[in-house]
């Protein structure tokens, strides 16, 4: 069977409306579509899962954070938005960011950089570069927000002297300081050594799929990828400890 593979397309639901006598079952499809994956997109590419969508005859893929689609059959694959057109909501959006969410208890704060301000009961993760001038900005806007606990891992993916920096930033007599004065003065950390945890800091964002930064985990688990201004931050950090 020759597959066909539909890159970037953009299906609305209003385009779906069919109704099959019978689906496979999951299981199904994601047995046929492993040897599909491996054949587009080469080896080690696997589904993590697979799930039928609702009444819909398609087959949703989760490879990782990405998300392709299916028919029964697996004739096609499509790479792209799935959009609730009466509900006017973009479904593949959605599940995204549900298949993003942490969960937050089982994060290793221990391996972050910790800051209090105010009575710190709002609570902010991030994973920051050194060299990052998106971090910067960010540390610039979190000036100005106060009742906030901000665990900082330092996440050095940008550039070669990114994890030098990171590992004397995490050896410095004050790791918060060292870390501001940096971000907001551009001041270079000491030379440093001690024993950090930047290899397991690495495996962490590996692991959670974080591909950039900085990226933000707020209390309720959700997560946005990228630089927010002062008061959109109050109002996600606000709803993220209202959870």
């Amino acid at each position: 069977m020759k597959i066909k593979a539909i890159v970037g397309a953009t299906f609305t639901m209003a385009a779906l409306l069919i109704a099959p006598a019978a689906f496979a079952n999951e299981a199904a499809v994601k047995k046929a579509v492993e040897p599909v994956l491996t054949e587009l997109f080469g080896p080690g590419i696997k589904a993590d899962a697979v799930r039928k969508l609702g009444n819909i005859n398609l087959y949703e893929i989760q490879i990782g954070g990405d998300l392709l689609y299916t028919d029964e059959k697996v004739s096609y694959l499509i790479n792209g938005d799935i959009l609730d057109v009466k509900a006017k909501k973009n479904l593949t959006e959605e599940r995204k960011n549900k298949l993003s969410q942490v969960k937050f208890s089982d994060l290793p704060l221990d391996l972050a950089i910790k800051q209090v301000k105010g009575n710190g009961k709002r609570v902010l993760v991030t994973f920051e570069d050194p060299n990052c001038s998106y971090c910067r900005k960010l540390a610039k806007e979190l000036q100005s927000v106060n009742d906030v606990t901000i665990y900082t891992y330092l996440y050095p993916i940008l550039s070669p002297d990114s994890t030098e920096k990171s590992k004397n930033i995490w050896c410095a007599p004050d790791r918060a300081k060292a870390w501001n004065d940096l971000m907001i003065d551009g001041k270079q950390p000491a030379s440093a050594n001690c024993n950090h945890p930047t290899e397991k800091v690495s495996a962490l964002g590996r692991k959670l799929n974080i591909k950039g930064t900085p990226a933000m985990i707020f209390a309720d688990g959700s997560r946005v990828p990228g630089y927010m201004p002062a008061a959109m931050l109050e109002k996600t950090l606000d709803k993220g400890s209202a959870n």
